[in-house]
């Protein structure tokens, strides 16, 4: 009995947080970009209702979103298909899209990435081990494949060389993230690493134990297939450029400035790099904002409130393209609160 209660106020706290988290840095940025008007004495969301939107500039947005997505699943479907397992398309499609509306709504302690794993091995039994290491690495290859991205683009277009500090700061982190990232994956790569009895021993450790465990095993069943690792990688970089495009046509199609196609390739993956943190919005729209803020354009003077703005048209994007993922919902309910609930039995 003290156990049910104790899982049920852990599942409480969790969702609070999950929504409470976000919203307060939502609410923050809107009332900041409230208070902040223009010549006219407008601010961003009186421009927002007030001038004329191109819709078919914000189609194009949705479309270039939805086919990102769509590579996100294929990709993830190459990586769980490397290890034998027998998923058709049409069932990563599934999975993939409510794993996607998982990660969007913060529905409980269980996230997208969590029910991909529960709902592939519940319909495969046996092969739990390896949707953990398909999704652990799907995971982990788009995020350091958005470091990669962000880098090449800072390269490519000289943005390090802009006279702002924080903007060279920022380049400078990306480029220790990707050194980094690169680094630590290629240790995890080398067979002696992930064998050894030190290695165990951070399976042990308390909390972050488990995760790391999980992070090693992935590595193992991965290490001896280089070309799919490749593979993967190539399909997030199309992924991300096609996020980046999305974004530019997002503030395209908006009211208010708008930065060079480059520069989105720079301020979109740095942007959704926050994805890594579990919170289903709010630092991506943070981050956006801020660098809305501090990336000098020629000729651009940004408004206080316009990289909020994209944002949330990002959002909403999102929430259109997992409409999807509420009909497959809707679909398989009992299967999905199975799942659900021996997840949350083993948290």
């Amino acid at each position: 009995m003290a156990k049910t209660r104790s899982g049920r106020l852990k599942k409480s706290i969790v969702v609070l947080l999950k929504i409470g988290i976000p919203v307060a840095i939502i609410a923050y940025l809107v009332c900041d970009a409230a208070g902040t008007k223009n010549q006219a004495g407008e601010n961003v969301f009186q421009q927002l209702v007030n001038q004329p939107k191109r819709w078919g500039l914000l189609a194009a947005a949705w479309l270039f979103c939805a086919s990102a997505v769509m590579l996100t699943l294929v990709r993830w479907w190459y990586l769980v298909r490397a290890l034998e397992v027998p998923l058709k398309f049409a069932g990563a499609l599934r999975i993939g899209f409510l794993g996607y509306l998982f990660n969007l709504a913060p529905l409980g302690i269980v996230g997208g990435d969590l029910l991909k794993a529960w709902m592939l091995s519940w319909e495969h039994p046996g092969a739990r081990a390896k949707a953990v290491a398909s999704v652990v690495v799907d995971r982990l290859i788009g995020l350091y494949l958005l470091f990669i991205v962000a880098s090449a683009a800072i390269v490519l277009t000289g943005f390090w060389r802009l006279p702002v500090d924080k903007v060279r700061l920022i380049c400078q982190i990306s480029f220790v993230l990707t050194i980094v990232g690169g680094v630590g994956l290629g240790v995890l790569l080398i067979p002696g690493i992930t064998e050894g009895k030190g290695t165990r021993a951070l399976g042990r450790l308390p909390r972050v134990g488990p995760a790391i465990e999980s992070l090693i095993e992935a590595m193992r069943m991965y290490r001896r297939k280089p070309a799919v690792l490749a593979g993967a990688s190539a399909i997030s970089v199309g992924v991300h450029s096609l996020f980046a495009s999305g974004v530019y046509l997002i503030a395209r199609g908006l009211p208010g400035d708008v930065f060079s196609l480059s520069t989105y390739f720079v301020i979109s993956p740095l942007s959704a790099s926050t994805g890594a943190l579990p919170l289903p919005f709010g630092p991506f729209e943070l981050v956006l904002e801020s660098l809305y803020m501090i990336v000098p354009q020629q000729g651009i003077t940004m408004q206080e409130g316009q990289g909020l703005i994209v944002a949330l048209g990002y959002r909403l994007i999102c929430v259109l393209i997992a409409i999807v993922g509420v009909c497959y919902y809707l679909g398989s309910r009992r299967e999905v609160a199975e799942v659900i609930h021996d997840a949350e039995q083993e948290q």
